[in-house]
């Protein structure tokens, strides 16, 4: 079995129905949820005139490699009605491969770990809740300290009435 954390998120409809269709679909699809974070209300990042971000971290359980996964969550972006319209723009549902295992892979579909990821708040703040110790394998820091030295001036929320 491979391990992988997962970021969902999106900010177009019913954000929390589709995070709760996303976890569905990714339990049924791609692996058994070992771990799940709160739900965290984000300002987006990158376009910032849209509406704020609905984002959850997993940890999942797959028989699938990267690349196999990596296929299954786009089928499932697409099944909840993700449009690839404007880069960082709006969009239903977004799920990113943020580790896998402890693999680096660098391929012209996918990189993992993300490669942005130590850089914004929305992951790390979620990651940190049910990964604080697990160490990113370029960096060879935990998330925990990946959070505490980010920059990132975007607000994350943790939604406790949901």
């Amino acid at each position: 079995m491979n391990k992988a954390y997962l970021l969902i998120g999106g900010n177009m409809g019913d954000r929390l129905a589709n995070l709760k269709e996303a976890i569905n679909h990714i339990s049924t699809d791609a692996g058994t949820i070992e771990k799940i974070s709160s739900v965290y209300e984000t300002a987006p990042w990158g376009q910032t005139n849209q509406a704020s971000f609905l984002n959850q971290a997993l940890l999942i359980d797959t028989i699938h490699s990267a690349s196999q996964l990596m296929y299954l969550l786009l089928e499932i972006e697409n099944k909840l009605g993700r449009k690839r319209t404007l880069p960082l723009g709006p969009r239903t549902i977004d799920i990113d491969i943020i580790y896998f295992n402890k693999d680096i892979v660098q391929t012209s579909e996918l990189d993992i770990p993300h490669p942005s990821m130590f850089k914004r708040n929305f992951v790390l703040v979620p990651l940190v809740e049910i990964a604080p110790d697990f160490i990113h394998p370029v960096l060879n820091k935990s998330n925990s300290i990946l959070l505490s030295e980010c920059n990132d001036e975007c607000l994350v929320h943790k939604k406790n009435d949901i």
